[in-house]
């Protein structure tokens, strides 16, 4: 071994570099569980309500929430923070369903729509009320409102960290 990396000695490692300690620690365990257990919360409610993952969820959220619940893949791949590849196959998974279906974009014929169907706008209609209850329960009850204005301006603070692009945004009512 050269040193130049950590040392293991019997099942224990040793390092010069401490890493995370004390409440630096204790803010990222905290945030890291809820990074893990919040979705899968979310998509056991989803999928036993309404046969969705909250990733399909959100894309018929999109395109619910579209002009014509009509979207570019592109653009839907950007709202979902997703590869065209894995949006694809969430895409084919909804259309088996038919729940949404594809088509050439007419201004552009390279491009390609997702178009939300009325099968589908159906199905997120049944799917909204359960979720929009999770989300209560789990993350907005349990926050005082001055709690949840700082949830939005911490999760804005880290999301700006990971990527300069703003995210997508709810209009305001």
């Amino acid at each position: 071994m050269d040193g130049a990396g950590p040392r293991l000695v019997g099942m224990a490692e040793t390092r010069s570099d401490p890493g995370l300690q004390g409440d630096d620690l204790r803010t990222w365990v905290a945030l890291a569980t809820v990074m893990e257990w919040l979705p899968v919360a979310l998509d056991e409610q989803l999928q036993r309500t309404a046969g969705l993952s909250h990733f399909e969820y959100g894309v018929l959220f999109a395109l619910s929430q579209a002009p014509e619940g009509r979207l570019r893949m592109s653009v839907l791949a950007g709202y979902a923070n997703s590869s065209l590849s894995r949006l694809s196959r969430a895409v084919t998974r909804l259309e088996r369903q038919g729940w949404v279906r594809r088509e050439a974009d007419p201004a552009d014929g390279r491009s390609t729509l997702t178009v939300l169907t009325p099968e589908g706008r159906a199905r997120y209609d049944l799917a909204t009320p359960g979720h929009a209850d999770t989300v209560q329960r789990l993350v907005l009850a349990p926050l005082t409102r001055a709690q949840q204005r700082q949830l939005r301006e911490v999760a804005g603070r880290i999301a700006a960290a990971v990527r300069d692009e703003p995210g997508w945004t709810p209009p305001v009512a």
